[in-house]
């Protein structure tokens, strides 16, 4: 079965920024991943899968009593602090302030939006990043989830920057733009202060849909800049760190979500060292930071792991 041709208004949008081969290669993909879920039975290796075990999780979780607590931690985010020293970093960025967030998941349960505008209002940052999972699931309708980003938009009052997660569809970019979000699809742009800049550059889905191209986001970037990457996943570490990038943030692991005391992570969601899978790390001269995410995912609980808003705070080394 063939994937349905490209929205022509689509293409027209998006196919000058990423070009209409990757753009037919991405949307064939995320058509393919749709067929694949909703065709093949019980399959329980797809994450998918988990959501028509919702009843019974919650039910499990409900016997053990965590159920209602879970619900309460999902909705109690936390703002966390982080500072981050930077090589080569003018002067006049000193205190830039980037809130982040990660792996929103807006469509997940109805209260959720209103929950993540609360933990951001009032929040003084000079940009906003969000590093992609807007979706509840991997595949359908998309719409609830950009109505519930709205929501959300309304309590910022800075510059919002965005790349696409392995939830996400390309199909979104549009309705995410027309309200002021700019999603970086192996692009960059400029954040400026005082006559200084520094380079701001994101990548398409680095889990499932492999759309990454480091690369091509950094091609226009002179020599010597400081180089912040969003990108979904920590999965590409090693070619950021190849080409020179200074601070890398991400999120997709989701801390582990539902965790054992300690903060000891049940599953593990992303194909790098574990170092690297929550919270701030290093990678030789490279820094970086793991949103353990804003949302939730298949069901909206947190146990023994809180979901966060950051704010990194940038200073010269």
């Amino acid at each position: 079965m063939r994937s349905p041709p490209p929205d022509p208004a689509l293409v027209t949008y998006l196919a000058p920024r990423i070009g209409a081969d990757r753009l037919a290669a991405r949307l064939a993909r995320e058509a393919e991943w749709e067929r694949r879920v909703l065709g093949t039975p019980r399959r329980l290796l797809y994450v998918e899968r988990w959501y028509s075990l919702q009843g019974w999780m919650r039910g499990l979780l409900r016997l053990a009593g965590l159920h209602a607590r879970g619900r309460r931690n999902a909705r109690r985010i936390a703002l966390r602090h982080h500072r981050v020293a930077l090589t080569g970093l003018p002067g006049v960025f000193a205190g830039y302030r980037i809130l982040h967030l990660s792996d929103l998941h807006l469509d997940l349960a109805p209260d959720l939006p209103a929950a993540i505008a609360r933990a951001v209002r009032g929040v003084d940052c000079d940009c906003c990043v969000l590093t992609g999972d807007f979706r509840a699931l991997t595949f359908g309708p998309w719409q609830a989830s950009v109505e519930g980003l709205a929501q959300v938009l309304e309590a910022l009052a800075a510059p919002v920057y965005a790349v696409l997660g392995n939830h996400d569809s390309l199909c979104m970019v549009p309705a995410m733009e027309a309200m002021g979000v700019r999603v970086l699809l192996n692009e960059s742009t400029c954040l400026e202060r005082g006559g200084e800049k520094l380079v701001l550059a994101g990548v398409d889905d680095p889990h499932f849909h492999r759309a990454h191209d480091i690369d091509t986001a950094l091609r226009e970037v002179p020599p010597g800049a400081v180089r912040i990457l969003l990108a979904h996943s920590p999965e590409c570490w090693l070619e950021a760190a190849r080409a020179g990038v200074d601070l890398y943030l991400c999120g997709h692991t989701h801390g582990g979500q539902i965790c054992l005391p300690g903060g000891i992570p049940i599953l593990r969601q992303a194909a790098c060292p574990r170092a690297l899978t929550r919270g701030p790390w290093r990678w030789g001269r490279m820094q970086g930071y793991t949103s353990p995410g804003t949302g939730s995912s298949v069901i909206d609980v947190r146990l023994n792991c809180p979901p966060e808003v950051t704010l990194h705070e940038l200073r010269p080394a």
